[in-house]
């Protein structure tokens, strides 16, 4: 409980920070750490449950795909179906990840192994789609003129918008890139940590981070082309004419 307190004034030691610079993210941060407070509570609670029957366990995963649809659908606010683009790029990242770790048998198909296995993979799907999604649709509003003017030489909508895809994905990529890269330098990821505080072997604990954090990585590069492509078919109207904010 102690630590939980810690972390707490942290948090509220963020909201300060933010409010003394003027960056207005105190009423999003203390949502955040609202929010995360009462779902982690109340999913302890849960799991144990979900854990004890192998028909939730595929209901608690799509909970999950929904939470996550929803989340960055939120981000993706100005095209038609927001949730619905953000949700089949999230679930195609995390499928691609997920089947072939289970397929393989280095994932058991039990609730135990496949929630927290699933849950890590959606999580990273939808940071990459929320991040490469918001950050195309700003590029396209700022970079219009510029995608007008390809079009006016007798580019296709697709074809003018695609170097603001490929920025995009690049954007929503960089956190992934980073912690892979740096992985046991800079940072020690949840896994391996949760494992080695469980008691388990240090050696056994990174060989199962490694094979999660790979197969991350590939599923948020999936996950980012896929939304980068079903937000740019959003932005295009009849006519080859290009319209982000869904006009």
């Amino acid at each position: 409980m102690t630590g939980v307190l810690v972390a707490i004034g942290i948090v509220v030691l963020g909201v300060a920070v933010s409010a003394w610079r003027g960056l207005g993210l105190e009423r999003e941060v203390g949502i955040a750490a609202a929010r995360a407070t009462v779902q982690l509570t109340v999913v302890g609670t849960i799991v144990t449950l979900v854990f004890e029957h192998v028909g939730l366990a595929a209901g608690f995963v799509g909970v999950m795909l929904t939470a996550a649809a929803i989340t960055s659908g939120r981000r993706l606010h100005g095209i038609s179906s927001p949730a619905g683009r953000a949700g089949a790029a999230i679930a195609l990242g995390a499928a691609t990840g997920l089947e072939p770790l289970l397929a393989s048998g280095a994932f058991e198909l039990t609730p135990r192994e496949l929630i927290p296995v699933a849950g890590i993979l959606i999580g990273g799907a939808m940071a990459a789609t929320s991040l490469t999604g918001r950050r195309l649709l700003e590029t396209i509003e700022d970079g219009l003129p510029g995608i007008e003017a390809r079009l006016a030489l007798g580019a296709g909508a697709l074809e003018a918008l695609a170097p603001a895809a490929r920025r995009a994905v690049t954007t929503g990529l960089i956190p992934a890139l980073d912690q892979t890269k740096n992985v046991g330098l800079v940072t020690l990821p949840g896994t391996f940590v949760g494992l080695v505080l469980g008691g388990a072997d240090p050696a056994e604990a990174a060989r199962i981070q490694l094979t999660v954090l790979l197969a991350l990585l590939g599923v948020e590069v999936v996950a980012a082309a896929a939304c980068a492509a079903l937000v740019t078919r959003a932005c295009v109207r009849p006519g080859e004419r290009v319209e982000p904010s869904g006009g």
